[in-house]
C-alpha cells in the first residue's frame, strides 16, 4: 500500500498522480503500485512539487510494517534504534542556559540602590 500526501502543490502534479493512485481527499493519494512505479512517482513528486510539501508512506518488511519519506517538510524522519520516528521542529526554542545579566531582578535593583 502506498500513500502520498501533497500540501500546496501544483494541480498538474495532482492530476499526474491520479493516473496511478486514487485521490481519496484533496491532496491524499492511495494505491498499490509496484516498487519501481512508486519510486518513479516519488521522483516526479520531488521534481514538480515547487513550493509545496510532500509525504510518502508505503508498506515494507520491517518492525513497523511501513516506512516514509518527506520532501520540503518541517518534520523529518529519524531512525531511533531500528524504528523510524518523526522529529518535529521545536516551535518554542528553549532559552539559553547562560545566567541573566545582573540587574534584571527586583532584588538586584534593590541592592544597586541600597533599598531593603
Amino acid at each position: 500500500m502506498t500513500v502520498i500526501v501533497l500540501t500546496n502543490c501544483p494541480a498538474g502534479l495532482r492530476g499526474f498522480l491520479t493516473r496511478w493512485l486514487l485521490e481519496i481527499s484533496a491532496g491524499v493519494f492511495i494505491g498499490k503500485p509496484s516498487a519501481r512505479i512508486r519510486d518513479a512517482l516519488w521522483e516526479e513528486v520531488q521534481q514538480y512539487a515547487g513550493q509545496g510539501r510532500a509525504l510518502l508512506a508505503h508498506t515494507t518488511s520491517n518492525e513497523q510494517g511501513f516506512t516514509f519519506r518527506t520532501h520540503d517538510h518541517g518534520w523529518s524522519p529519524v531512525d531511533h534504534e531500528g524504528l523510524t520516528l518523526i522529529r518535529r521542529p521545536n516551535a518554542n526554542p528553549t532559552p539559553s542556559t547562560t545566567a541573566p545579566k545582573p540587574g534584571w531582578s527586583k532584588a538586584a535593583k534593590r541592592r544597586r540602590f541600597g533599598r531593603s
